[in-house]
């Protein structure tokens, strides 16, 4: 069985970010909005991932769920923190065990927090590049990374950023997915300097919907993302509003999309923060029209 959303001309591809639930009624809501998008035909849906016990546990299970209850193709997130290589292998091992062909290679956050200074564990993997090299060794994956248009926070230059997403190609990643942003210029400034850098694979655009924009500006600090000053100006006087920032948030992100779309980017990997409405909301006005699970 395969989800195939209805073919509109110019509509692009869309794919998915989850993050595991913590509690059942977060199940619940994780789960509508799997039901709900599938329809679209996602390229694929990924599944965040935590270092550690019970988050390592909760992405595992609902990845494996997703494998054997629905059409949709899903991507483990997986990171180097807190494990040892062998612990990792075992669950790449898993992963490929469970039917699942796609993860998304991540350094991952320092277990005390964003900001704080990242040591690899010991006996651990280095880094993404390493990680990425570590699952291509066991089995024949799709490997997405992540790369970042305005540079990451910890990298000295934009330059140097774009040299260890070079390694992480190097080492088998065949797709590139971004850090959100909100400016399309710095998305096109950044495409021309990785292709000048001899990067081939897709860099795909990722579009944060959070329609909480104290929750925005956080997130935003912390990876070093820009937000415009019009989008202050437009929530200003929100807080309070949640009907109305979600609207606002759709149709911000679907404008965003249609800057891309002119500059030929043809598919876009949506952060839904479990938020199904927004994410429809979204597609809905980039024209991806749900369609109906049918035979492949």
């Amino acid at each position: 069985m395969s989800a195939k959303a209805i073919e509109i001309p110019g509509a692009p591809r869309v794919s998915f970010e989850f993050f595991p639930p913590k509690t059942e009624a977060m199940e619940e809501r994780l789960w509508d909005s799997i039901n709900r998008l599938q329809p679209l035909g996602p390229a694929f849906v990924s599944v965040t991932y935590g270092a550690g016990g019970s988050t390592r546990e909760r992405t595992h299970r609902t990845v494996k769920r997703i494998v054997e209850e629905t059409a949709m193709r899903p991507a483990a997130h997986l990171t180097c923190v807190s494990a040892t290589k062998a612990e990792i292998n075992d669950v790449i091992r898993s992963y490929w065990a469970a039917g699942v062909r796609h993860i998304v290679s991540l350094r991952g956050d320092p277990p005390e927090g964003i900001g704080e200074r990242y040591t690899p564990h010991p006996g651990g993997y280095e880094n993404a590049a390493d990680l990425t090299e570590g699952i291509r060794a066991i089995a024949d994956f799709e490997v997405s990374v992540g790369c970042y248009p305005e540079k990451h926070p910890e990298s000295a230059t934009l330059a140097a950023d774009i040299d260890h997403l070079k390694r992480k190609i190097d080492h088998g990643a065949t797709r590139a997915i971004t850090q959100f942003f909100f400016d399309p210029a710095a998305y096109f400034r950044y495409l021309e300097k990785v292709r000048a850098a001899g990067v081939t694979i897709p860099i795909v655009p990722g579009i944060m919907l959070q329609p909480n924009f104290k929750g925005l500006k956080r997130m935003a600090a912390l990876c070093g993302a820009s937000i415009p000053e019009r989008l202050h100006r437009v929530f200003d006087g929100m807080d309070e509003d949640d009907k109305t920032r979600e609207l606002v948030t759709a149709h911000i992100a679907a404008e965003l999309c249609d800057q891309l779309k002119a500059g030929g980017a043809d598919q876009f990997h949506f952060y839904t923060l479990n938020r199904a409405d927004l994410a429809l909301s979204t597609c809905a006005l980039l024209g991806v029209k749900p369609g109906q699970a049918k035979a492949a």
